[in-house]
């Protein structure tokens, strides 16, 4: 895909790793709107980039504010899902006598804004895609936790569902040229990695990654572009990960 002059939806891109992929596709010349929830972020946005707050997972909100951008901008032909919470609690925790197992409630949680956002989302995006018959790129930000790491049951599971679907889409909307790839990424060096995780953790990561360093959010952009740029990749979950596996 050309994206140059391509309209561009990124979701939680006022901040983090969303702001460095919402930067990059602004940078290759696309029309970027940047979907989140935080307010304040989405008023300091650069210029070039436009703005609209949305909670990914309001079926209804984001129904009318995709069918907003469509009405402004006249299509849609990517659709970046990077919204989502690193959440991290151990199934079984000892040393809480009073709540020893996983709490239901924080796991379905967990799930609703890391996985049915990105059906949610993805289902508003396509059907306007499907309507006016273009050939759009999808791509689902997933995790390395995918595979399933200690003391994060539900990030992994909600993470490992995101792979599931990219799978699924990409085998049903190819035949309308629609492609829907996602990016693994490890452990890269935003604010919410360095809120999520403790330094021992952090450091004992690097030492674990072939690289000795976390990743940079530009790299995972780089990788997003790639995926969208290429049209024979479809289907294809990539890991950007320095080498570690969990």
């Amino acid at each position: 895909m050309e994206i140059k002059s391509a309209v561009a939806l990124v979701t939680g891109g006022a901040q983090g790793l969303g702001l460095a992929i919402a930067c990059r596709l602004a940078d290759e010349g696309a029309t970027v709107l940047v979907a989140d929830r935080n307010a304040e972020a989405l008023a300091t946005l650069q210029q070039g980039l436009e703005g609209v707050f949305m909670d990914v997972t309001d079926q209804e909100q984001v129904k009318t504010e995709v069918a907003g951008i469509v009405d402004r901008h006249g299509r849609l032909d990517i659709l970046v899902n990077n919204a989502g919470v690193i959440f991290s609690e151990p199934f079984v925790n000892i040393m809480n006598p009073s709540g020893i197992m996983h709490d239901y409630d924080r796991f379905r949680a967990s799930l609703t804004v890391n996985l049915d956002s990105v059906f949610i989302v993805t289902a508003a995006v396509v059907e306007h895609m499907v309507k006016r018959r273009i050939k759009g790129a999808i791509v689902n930000i997933s995790s390395i936790s995918a595979c399933g790491n200690e003391g994060q049951t539900a990030y992994s599971a909600a993470k490992a569902g995101v792979n599931a679907m990219t799978v699924t889409w990409s085998k049903e909307l190819g035949r309308w040229g629609i492609r829907t790839n996602a990016v693994a990424p490890g452990f890269i060096g935003t604010d919410s990695t360095h809120h999520a995780l403790n330094e021992t953790v952090l450091k004992h990561i690097q030492t674990n990654t072939p690289l000795r360093r976390l990743g940079q959010a530009d790299e995972v952009a780089q990788a997003v572009i790639a995926l969208v740029e290429n049209d024979f990749i479809n289907g294809t979950v990539l890991d950007v990960n320095g080498g570690l596996t969990i």
